[in-house]
């Protein structure tokens, strides 16, 4: 199909088949790696719509790196990636779509100018963006390989030992804004391998090495362990009331209760440069509210 809708991107083709705008030989198809068979028949139902055109915005942006294909800044939290209902303006996209002066990559249209992947609204750290459609392309297929590196910091309840949490993440069938975890093959594969930095008797501090990309990985993963993320208003929140049992740590149950966005930090990304044709890595420190956060509880 890729080849046969020359206009089209991959992701966008993806979604036309999971929006059930491919037929089958007559009958709707919702999986796009189905292995094309001879004398298969598709229709594609194609509606066109106005994009919607995002205007520009004076947005402060820590940049990390520049040069004439890509961008790494350091995400700042409370920043959402792209625009969405309910968030039109104020997102990362518009404060690219200033810096750059619409130079960016325009595969995936207007709505994401750039976007080669995401961090929730609340998570801070390291993005790549990708100024033009060759850099786009290499990027993407690099995270579908699993060979880009990334890792993060989080503080979360509990200490976890070093492990690997592995399992089938697929959208929640109940609450659609979450996802779930299961060992039963449903959903698409994840991996992650987390490490413990620092111990504040009832929380810690703790890296994670992404093997897989999944939507809310780490999020999950952690609250699969009983360790959630301190913040999290998705996952875990009936999970914490036990570290507020004991006493002596009473006073540091406060202040993470009161830690106003989860405490996720992507603090590491390396990738092969497209047209560099080298390996390039760049790190991020922890952000300021969770420096602080820390310093709290090391003196509770």
């Amino acid at each position: 199909m890729t080849k046969k809708l020359e206009k089209y991107s991959r992701m966008q083709i993806k979604m036309l088949i999971k929006t059930r705008n491919v037929k089958l030989n007559g009958q709707p198809i919702l999986d796009p790696s189905y292995l094309v068979r001879e004398h298969d028949k598709f229709e594609v139902s194609i509606t066109h719509t106005e994009e919607i055109k995002y205007k520009a915005e004076d947005i402060r942006l820590d940049i990390i790196y520049e040069d004439n294909d890509l961008l790494v800044i350091n995400k700042q939290p409370g920043i959402v990636t792209h625009p969405a209902p309910g968030n039109e303006t104020g997102t990362l996209v518009q404060a690219l779509l200033h810096h750059a002066e619409n130079k960016l990559s325009d595969i995936n249209g207007n709505k994401r100018p750039g976007i080669v992947h995401r961090l929730d609204k609340y998570t801070s750290g390291v993005m790549v963006i990708a100024k033009n459609n060759f850099t786009h392309t290499n990027l993407v297929d690099q995270f579908k390989l699993h060979s880009i590196k990334r890792k993060y910091q989080a503080i979360v309840w509990g200490v976890p030992a070093k492990q690997t949490i592995d399992g089938y993440i697929e959208r929640n069938k109940i609450n659609r804004k979450k996802m779930s975890l299961n060992q039963k093959g449903e959903g698409k594969y994840s991996k992650t391998d987390i490490i413990l930095k620092q111990s504040y008797k009832n929380s810690s501090l703790i890296e994670c090495t992404l093997h897989t990309g999944r939507t809310h990985q780490i999020r999950l993963h952690l609250t699969s362990i009983n360790a959630p993320i301190v913040g999290d208003e998705i996952y875990g929140k009936n999970k914490i009331s036990k570290f507020g049992l004991e006493k002596n740590t009473f006073n540091k149950f406060l202040i993470l209760k009161n830690f106003s966005r989860q405490a996720l930090h992507a603090t590491h990304l390396g990738f092969y440069h497209p047209t560099h044709k080298k390996n390039i890595e760049f790190n991020s420190n922890l952000p300021n509210d969770m420096q602080n956060l820390i310093d709290l509880l090391l003196k509770y």
